[in-house]
């Protein structure tokens, strides 16, 4: 049975054998959680991205982890809010099915997870924890591979979220 597990923390620091990396399409680097990904896992990472050239909304490409204690990073592109008639749940429920397919290919049975398109994308936090954690136990209902897929939260808010929507759905089971 796989384990589901909601932290508070850097996901550059998570042990395990694939961080998520909620990137953009160019695969270019940038802010928040895409930004401190690439700075403390060193220039590796970004020769990878360009050679690999873009990523595609909803689709994930998996690069080295450079000198991270992760074993790999697994790039996924979440949509931009548009204010949700723009097919925004569907591509967020890709980011994260794309990215635990791919762990799977690779033999890869460890995962965590940012909270993606919730920073600069503007997805609404609590919407965005309810796609994720739908999909991922959907996945892992279906698929067998991985062992434990961590939601690692860097802000106090998403923790309360992940942490509740967790509670609730456990409830329910």
């Amino acid at each position: 049975m796989t384990a589901i597990d909601v932290i508070k923390g850097d996901i550059s620091r998570i042990e395990v054998d694939a961080i998520v990396n909620a990137a953009n399409e160019q695969l270019a680097g940038g802010g928040g959680v895409d930004g401190a990904i690439h700075r403390a896992g060193g220039p590796a990472i970004m020769e990878e991205c360009r050679q690999i050239g873009g990523c595609p909304t909803g689709e994930a490409v998996m690069t080295t982890a450079g000198n991270l204690p992760a074993k790999k990073v697994i790039h996924t592109v979440g949509p931009i809010w548009r204010g949700g008639n723009q097919n925004e749940a569907r591509l967020l429920a890709s980011c994260y099915r794309q990215s635990m397919e791919l762990a799977v290919k690779q033999n890869l049975y460890t995962i965590a997870f940012p909270n993606i398109s919730t920073g600069v994308y503007g997805y609404p936090k609590e919407e965005a924890a309810g796609v994720a954690i739908k999909t991922v136990r959907e996945f892992i209902k279906k698929k067998k591979g991985l062992e434990k897929v961590m939601f690692v939260c860097f802000d106090e808010e998403n923790y309360r979220l992940y942490k509740k929507v967790i509670k609730e759905w456990k409830q329910t089971e």
